[in-house]
């Protein structure tokens, strides 16, 4: 029979009830560590078959106790045995949880060589493009989901945060944007003269940046600068609260985070993305027909008479409709690699390339969905 007697009260004891049970007593913690690493060895040392401890009527239980208990159920099971735990309070539960003594980890897969090595990585990655893709279906959803719910609720619809945001995207964002794209505009400008002087024709460089800059490069240059800056904005700023453990905050409050951090967000971005493209779009053609004046001896009359019989109302059009959507793509892609942040500085670090990286990705795809579908309906 396992038995500790002749001990203070409250040191860490164990007894063996007549059922053949093992009963601990008494406080399992830090200032009782040789007493409990005592109880320990002796329930290792009388492992059979199947041991009972009952928790029932230990006074305190701190990680080092919690710790011992699951390393002496370890050694009990590597000897053949097995250890259950009966008359656990739930805060023992849950102690014994965060320590629990996990195996060996697998042994790493052995390398393969170059051929082999390229399509396995290569599959792994498809595997993994496809759960992020999933991923993202199911987080869309979520994001309807909270947009019906504030719809059917106006009163809980947060008009202050989305003011702000816009005010953090659009307007704090335009200055940089316009800069860039007025900068990208003359320097494609320049180029198409230097081409087109060949041919004799370059006022034909006024059709080209027209069409180029209000259907495809506008938007894309926007959307491309809008992830890298608003983009990587809302992944660090959902990361660091959920490092600071403020979004399991609100959701102890009762309060829905995808409404209060995820709504206002993508309302926003697809609210400054439009404003921002048309933006950028003029700033655009006032640097390609700068250019144009500077290097093709056009003068300003000329150049608006060619750029107004060479693009319509409708490449415009076709230029803004793909801003929302790129927006919507970049604010999911945001939140996701947010709050998919871990406790560490390195994982935030890791998290917000990976929003860049993915959201500029995707909008180059995007894009060329819309080119190929645009084509198809001669739009």
């Amino acid at each position: 029979m396992l038995l500790t007697e002749g001990l203070a009260p409250g040191t860490a004891s164990l007894t063996e009830a007549a059922d053949g049970r093992l009963r601990l007593g008494g406080r399992w913690t830090a200032d009782q560590a040789p007493a409990v690493e005592a109880a320990a060895a002796r329930i290792a040392a009388g492992a059979s078959s199947r041991l009972v401890v009952d928790l029932g009527e230990i006074e305190r239980l701190d990680t080092l106790g919690a710790w011992v208990l699951e390393r002496t159920r370890a050694e009990v099971e590597a000897s053949g045995g097995a250890l259950a735990y009966l008359g656990t309070r739930p805060e023992h539960r849950t102690l014994l949880g965060e320590v629990v003594i996990r195996g060996e980890p697998p042994a790493p897969a052995p390398r393969l060589r170059f051929p082999l090595s390229l399509l396995d990585g290569t599959g792994r990655q498809v595997v993994r493009g496809s759960k992020e893709f999933g991923t993202g279906i199911a987080f869309l959803g979520e994001v309807v989901a909270a947009c019906a719910r504030v719809a059917l609720r106006p009163r809980s619809f947060r008009g202050t945060a989305l003011v702000n945001q816009v005010q953090q995207m659009a307007l704090n964002g335009a200055p940089i944007i316009v800069l860039i794209s007025f900068l990208v505009g003359g320097i494609v400008a320049q180029q198409g003269i230097f081409q087109l002087q060949r041919f004799g024709a370059q006022t034909f460089v006024v059709n080209l940046i027209g069409l180029l800059i209000l259907r495809e490069l506008g938007v894309l240059l926007t959307a491309i600068m809008v992830a890298g800056r608003s983009g990587s904005a809302i992944t660090a700023e959902i990361g660091s609260m959920r490092m600071r453990e403020e979004v399991d905050a609100l959701r102890v409050m009762g309060l829905d985070a995808t409404e209060i951090l995820i709504v206002p967000r993508v309302l926003a971005l697809m609210i400054s993305l439009p404003m921002l493209t048309l933006l950028g779009d003029l700033a655009a053609l006032a640097g390609g027909g700068l250019t144009a004046m500077l290097y093709g001896g056009l003068t300003l009359d000329q150049f608006l008479a060619r750029l107004q019989a060479a693009v319509g109302v409708h490449h415009v059009i076709v230029g803004l409709i793909k801003a929302p959507f790129m927006a919507l793509t970049i604010g999911l892609i945001a939140t996701i690699e947010g709050f998919a942040v871990e406790g560490s500085a390195e994982s935030l670090g890791r998290r917000v390339t990976a929003s860049v990286v993915k959201s500029i990705f995707m909008v180059i795809v995007l894009d060329g969905l819309f080119a190929v579908f645009f084509a198809a309906i001669d739009f």
